[in-house]
């Protein structure tokens, strides 16, 4: 005891005192003093993270109203503090709802809902709310309007941190030009050195969300984001917990609460994936663990099961007696595994020989009893003189196959002698070899123990198992009933049983109808929207289970094009459509991205670890319907196993198209090197070889096209009276199958097109286009009529740069 626990008695009074110094807090009052803990740390981080805040609501409203978000966020200069304007279009909200959801914390309608969403707890626009009124003293001001109705409601509101209530400061109907929607102003205390933050967070927002519209006006930038689609998110469906993710005192709380009698209707009823089939598993496991399983022995000869049988039963007719024997040894026989038997076998099999028509004579409960009794002791020789040989046998042959060849015969034999005498059970002992796993693996020990020591042999951990795995294989489930769920409410250690049996059965993972993906081309759309790249790349992984919650991991890449060639990669991190502008160190996206080898797919990577460089953008996004944050700021995702495997998987199945890319590209520029070699080359050859001979200078072109396997596309003309016939030719000389595009622009209306050739006329010229599928080593002719002085430009796409000679 210390000095002060000892004193605290002296003074007469003072637990008294103690006691009325104690007093409960609201959890506002709890964050006005812990405002870092949401991510209001700083007066640069506070404004980025109240933006976050009421973005996030804003397309949370939108989006559960159906409609296709349109946001403005403005901030102005106003003296020494910064103001946060925020409207959107989504249905607005009720008078009686608005005070809550932006004064009271913890005030929300998804913590219970299992599915996808941005925000659960309530906390981010209040706590938004509650740092202005820290920081500057003044109200918030809010602006709603429900659709249909004839004004707007106004508010000017604080949050009592006391009792963790809406305060209203003003209130009044007001005109505004939304026909629905929601504005919120706040006064607060900040700064813009975190204006990279603030436009990433914009920036990445818009990735994530294509489907939304966003503009954001700041004292030094004004800019705006269209949506790339029309499309919104996929609706999500709540979902019932699953047995795997579920913990000891939830299952307490919902068997308290649950209506249903039965621990099979219990599990059907409240979670989700589990049927009949899946029920029962869920009980047979149970069983195990609860009551724990019966040993399994072999059945010794029928005859000796009769005689036992006979003895057992007295003053009963010799014929109905025989009748009886026959049908428990026959009953054991239809019951039996390997001509192996448990228990309860017995107990079953005399019940049903004893209600069998046939018999015409009553065997009670006392004679079944009585014969359960015998029968039993003459499959286990319990309480007969050298009689439990079949036992010793069988737990040899167990011990035998479980061991490695390594242990000699005798070694194993006394093991499974010292094992054996463990079942053969004293006068207060029960007879029918029930034993939990736990107890079985005691009994291996204790037999292991002797043999080592006895015997100066060895049995590891692993050869004890296995040993457990081999016994246990042989027993069986028992029937009892298990616990009604009333009884098992008030039993944790029966509710821990039967929580470990749901996590050890094997369930069909959780549905994904509560998740809502980006989907892989929107992601790549996202991005196009936002970053000017060369090459995009996207995946979406199939769903997964952490702890019981679904989850999907999706990834995308952009190279090239106007990004940032110095320095390294852009990551983008998103949870639930959501950007995760700080902490990028401690956050497990980060965590596998530096892991992997990005050389093998041909990023430049210093020291071959950590994010690599280059003009690259990698992203990667987690919907889920719980996503594990390393704290209540949600930052950054926690270090989950599961997660971060299919985090990697995902950002490899996008790198794998951005190797393909690049080594296309590396490929093609190799390919045009040698081309301007021999373009400078085959010139200066063709003019000497003209000089030695005498003869004019051959057209190089068509050498140069065969020479690099390249695809030829000539243009010829020949008079033909008033008009000039136009003949465009395209030969394939590369390996493959090649489907140029070809547009031709003309002059002058163009006749008698070849077949496959099409004319548009646009502001005077008419564009030919045709799109011939040209085999390896073969050609395609075009050709068509056009009057004496047009003239030509011809257009060739679909064939990289490097494999394509025109000639015009």
């Amino acid at each position: 005891m210390t000095s002060f626990q000892s004193s605290l008695g002296e003074e007469e009074g003072i637990a008294e005192e103690l006691a009325e110094s104690q007093r409960a807090i609201s959890i506002a009052e709890f964050f006005e003093k812990n405002k870092q803990m949401l991510g209001f740390n700083s007066g640069a981080r506070g404004l980025v993270t109240a933006v976050k805040e009421a973005v996030d609501n804003a397309l949370d409203a939108a989006e559960e109203a159906k409609i296709l978000p349109d946001i403005y966020v403005e901030i102005q200069e106003s003296g020494d503090y910064y103001t946060l304007i925020v409207e959107d279009n989504g249905p607005g909200i009720t008078k009686e709802s608005l005070p809550k959801v932006f004064g009271k914390l913890l005030y929300g309608s998804r913590f219970h809902s299992r599915e996808q969403s941005r925000g659960q707890q309530g906390i981010g626009i209040s706590a938004a709310v509650l740092y202005s009124q820290l920081t500057s003293g003044k109200p918030a001001r809010i602006t709603s309007r429900t659709e249909g109705a004839a004004d707007a409601n106004y508010y000017e509101l604080i949050v009592d941190t006391d009792e963790n209530e809406p305060e209203i400061r003003a209130e009044r109907t007001a005109s505004w030009d939304r026909p629905h929607g929601t504005r919120i102003e706040l006064e607060m205390e900040g700064n813009m050195r975190a204006r990279q933050q603030l436009h990433d967070y914009i920036k990445h927002t818009a990735v994530v969300n294509p489907h939304a519209r966003i503009e954001l006006k700041e004292p030094q930038e004004h800019f705006k984001f269209e949506r790339a689609t029309d499309e919104l998110p996929a609706e999500t469906e709540e979902i019932r917990p699953h047995p795997h993710g579920v913990e000891l005192g939830n299952v307490l709380k919902m068997l308290k609460a649950s209506e249903s009698h039965s621990v099979s209707g219990f599990l059907q009823g409240e979670f989700t994936r589990v049927g009949r089939k899946t029920s029962d598993s869920i009980v047979d496991a149970f069983r195990d663990r609860y009551y724990g399983r019966e040993m399994t022995w072999t059945m010794p000869d029928d005859e000796a099961l009769h005689h036992a049988i006979a003895d057992a039963v007295n003053n009963k007719p010799a014929d109905a007696k025989a009748a009886f024997a026959e049908g428990v040894v026959s009953g054991l026989h239809d019951l039996a595994s390997d001509d192996r038997v448990a228990h309860n076998h017995v107990e079953a099999a005399v019940e049903t020989a004893a209600e069998a028509d046939a018999i015409n004579t009553t065997f009670g409960k006392t004679v079944q009893e009585n014969v359960v009794d015998a029968t039993w002791r003459a499959i286990t020789g319990y309480g007969v003189t050298e009689g439990t040989d079949r036992i010793l046998d069988d737990v040899r042959k167990h011990a035998d196959a479980a061991t490695s060849v390594q242990k000699d015969d005798a070694t194993v034999a006394a093991f499974g002698e010292r094992l054996a005498a463990k079942f053969v059970p004293d006068e207060d002992e029960d007879v029918r070899n029930r034993l939990t796993r736990k107890e079985l693996r005691e009994y291996v020990d204790r037999a292991a123990d002797m043999t080592e020591e006895r015997e100066e042999a060895t049995f590891g951990d692993t050869a004890r198992e296995n040993i457990v795995d081999e016994i246990w294989d042989a027993m069986v489930t028992v029937p009892d009933d298990p616990p009604l769920v009333r009884e098992l409410a008030d039993d944790r250690d029966g509710t821990s049983d039967f929580v470990a049996a749901m996590r050890e059965t094997d369930i069909m993972a959780p549905p994904t109808s509560c998740l809502s993906p980006i989907t892989a081309e929107l992601v790549e759309a996202g991005l196009r929207q936002v970053y000017d790249a060369e090459f995009y790349a996207s995946a979406t992984r199939d769903a997964e289970v952490h702890a019981g919650d679904p989850f999907v991991v999706e990834a995308g890449i952009a190279y090239g094009g106007d990004l940032e060639a110095e320095g390294q990669a852009d990551v983008l991190r998103f949870a639930n459509r959501v950007p995760l502008v700080y902490k990028r160190g401690g956050c497990a996206i980060t965590g596998v991205i530096k892991d992997i080898g990005w050389r093998n797919y041909n990023l430049d990577q210093p020291g071959g670890r950590g994010v690599p460089s280059g003009p690259v953008v990698i992203m990667v996004h987690v919907a889920s319907t719980n996503v594990p944050f390393t704290s209540e700021s949600k930052d950054a995702v926690a270090s989950v196993e599961v997660i971060e495997d299919e985090v990697e998987l995902a950002i490899r199945e996008a790198a794998r198209e951005l190797k393909s890319y690049l080594k296309k590209q590396r490929s093609m520029r190799k390919r045009q090197k040698k081309q301007n070699v021999l373009a400078e080359i085959l010139p200066q050859m063709a003019e000497k070889v003209a000089h030695v001979t005498g003869q004019p200078s051959p057209n190089i072109d068509d050498a140069m096209a065969r020479i690099m396997n390249n695809v030829l596309v000539e243009r010829e003309t020949a008079e033909n009276g008033d008009g000039q016939t136009v003949t465009v030719v395209v030969e394939n000389h590369s390996s493959t199958n090649e489907s140029p595009d070809v547009t031709d622009i003309v002059t002058a209306e163009p006749s008698n097109l070849s077949d496959g050739a099409t004319v548009v006329e646009m502001d005077g010229e008419w564009f030919v286009k045709w799109n011939p599928t040209v085999k390896s080593g073969d050609e395609a002719v075009l050709e068509y009529t056009v009057s004496a002085d047009a003239s030509f430009d011809l257009s060739v796409s679909e064939v990289e740069a490097a494999k394509l000679t025109v000639n015009q």
